[in-house]
């Protein structure tokens, strides 16, 4: 009895402080109304703007920052995966679509996913170009905006690592500015207001099919369009890793940053919004746990007992893939299968490129393409209705009640948003390469694009015999820079010791007394040596009286 009274003087206790904190009429209290300025920051908390609460803000803006660190583990995974010699060129186009990618998302990227204005209609919408905004509601836009860019430059990322070693770097820039049309017409289809996708009740809460579906199919076509490096089909076996440790890194930086990814895509944590977003985290995880353990089986069985790191790499990243588009929608059980499937497809149609002859460097078609592709699916397989929250899943999934509703939704906006995909990378690459051909010409591919585009010059990785061979060959002896120094070295070191210990060293060297001591041992060396080689002093007789053969002799005088 005592627990119950306890109990119910907690909850009126808690009541009271609610109404106070919120300004609501209290008992005996005349409700607070003094107006305040919305730019007022003496206020302990902002009021409800179109559905936006102060810690919503904090948690998107919190996931944006962690989503955007996972540009260091794409460029970390790209890097462990290409040669040595093209490393810094791979980092340094992470660097550009980040740079790049972002000024076009802000000038009218943004606009074409979520703008208002007059002639929006469901293909894409207009306004809000070069966004800014003065008003109250400023911190609702900058907030999106920031979350979406973080998303619209992982996009481009993706196609980074599949054109790898043998895209031109300048061309690359031009694509990495104009490719934000390829994120944002099918983003404004999947969870703008106006998009068609979006009226008919697609689910894509993270984006397996807005981002992971839309880079991999832009990878395929990328990575068609360009060819395949050199001598790429010349071997049996795909090149080997320049830093698997790179690699790996690389896989640990973007596991930690899918939890922020899939959980800050319920857009807050205010009302019921938490639960879904610490249901996304755990059905993210497992499902990365069941993709990993699919990848490290495959690996066993395809390398004879051995655990190849890209199979076992591309194995979890499939799985989070897979996972991205229904990780609120979804329970545990579900998530395991899904990360395993998605695991399995992002390895097994490795092979359906190599027979196509299509040279993808990091598997970035078949990880987040097809595995893109599966977490739409997926989704409409095993959702559920969205109770908790406003609805993110309208509908059940067909193994839920037998009906191909949401199904059907799924797999039209899979196929629209591959076709949108290829098609549009198409033609920017298309055109791009009429104003910069976007194919290194040979001997920047033999050299590398360290060397050629960043002037950084590897030792011992074949950069050195390919300058040795090309500076004698007519058409590329201009064009090869014998000037440059390899890296690692601190050359002002160098210089500084030659210049003053090396006058030392030589006066030393030229000593006379030191000349002497030394023509000494040599003369002394010269006739232990000549006396060594006299065969006669070590001649013996052997146990039948007669002489050792020249090899016993030559052996015993080397033992000596």
């Amino acid at each position: 009895t005592k627990l119950i009274l306890l109990d119910s003087l907690l909850q009126e206790n808690l009541t009271l402080h609610r109404k106070k904190k919120n300004k609501l009429p209290v008992a005996g209290m005349e409700q607070v109304t003094t107006p305040k300025a919305w730019n007022d920051t003496s206020l302990p908390e902002f009021p409800e703007l179109d559905g936006w609460l102060w810690d919503d803000a904090l948690w998107q803006i919190t996931a944006s920052m962690i989503i955007f660190n996972m540009q260091t583990g794409f460029g970390m995974l790209e890097s462990g995966c290409v040669s040595l010699k093209n490393e810094v060129n791979i980092m340094m186009k992470n660097v550009v679509d980040v740079v790049l990618g972002g000024i076009t998302y802000w000038s009218f990227g943004y606009g074409l996913s979520y703008g208002t204005d007059t002639g929006t209609s469901w293909f894409t919408a207009l306004g809000s170009w070069f966004v800014g905004e003065e008003g109250p509601m400023q911190g609702p836009l900058f907030t999106t905006f920031l979350f979406q860019m973080s998303f619209a430059t992982t996009a481009t990322t993706i196609v980074s690592g599949a054109i790898a070693e043998r895209c031109d770097f300048n061309a690359y820039c031009l694509f990495s500015l104009v490719n934000t049309i390829v994120y944002c017409v099918p983003a404004g289809w999947l969870w703008g207001g106006h998009g068609f996708l979006y009226k008919l009740g697609v689910v894509d809460i993270a984006g397996s099919g807005g981002v992971h579906l839309v880079g991999g199919a832009s990878a395929f076509v990328a990575a068609w369009l360009l060819g395949p490096r050199l001598g790429r089909w010349d071997l049996d076996t795909s090149p080997p890793m320049g830093s698997p440790t790179n690699a790996v890194i690389g896989l640990y930086m973007l596991w930690w940053g899918w939890l922020a990814f899939n959980a800050g895509s319920t857009f807050g944590i205010s009302g019921n919004k938490w639960r879904l977003s610490a249901k996304a985290c755990v059905t993210t995880i497992m499902a990365s746990f069941s993709g990993g353990l699919v990848g490290m089986v495959q690996s066993y069985v395809m390398n004879s007992g051995k655990q190849d790191v890209l199979t076992v790499v591309n194995g979890i990243l499939g799985g989070l893939v897979g996972i991205t588009a229904g990780c609120a929608v979804v329970d545990v059980y579900e998530s395991l299968l899904i990360g395993a499937v998605g695991s399995f497809i992002a390895n097994i149609t490795a092979p359906l490129l190599n027979f196509l002859k299509v040279d993808d460097a990091v598997g970035a078609t078949c990880v987040h393409g097809f595995g893109g592709f599966w977490g739409m699916i997926a989704v409409g397989l095993f959702a559920k209705e969205d109770k908790i929250s406003e609805g993110y899943s309208k509908f059940d999934g067909f193994v839920w009640n037998g009906e191909t509703h949401l199904l059907s939704i799924q797999l039209l906006a899979a196929c629209v948003i591959t076709v949108w995909s290829m098609t549009s990378t198409y033609f920017l690459l298309f055109v791009i390469d009429l104003i910069c051909p976007i194919r290194m010409a040979e001997h920047m591919e033999l050299l590398g694009a360290d060397y050629c585009e960043h002037n950084v010059f590897h030792p011992g990785v074949g950069v050195t015999r390919a300058v040795s061979v090309l500076q004698h060959v007519p058409k590329f002896s201009a064009k090869v820079d014998n000037s440059l120094k390899p890296v690692g070295y601190n050359y002002g070191h160098n210089h500084y010791v030659d210049s003053t210990y090396g006058p030392r060293i030589s006066v030393f060297q030229n000593n006379p007394v030191r000349q002497g001591i030394v023509r000494a041992a040599e003369s002394l060396g010269a006739g232990i040596q000549s006396l060594f080689n006299r065969q006669e002093p070590f001649a013996r007789t052997g146990d039948d009286g007669g002489h050792d053969s020249p090899e016993s002799s030559n052996q015993e005088q080397n033992s000596i």
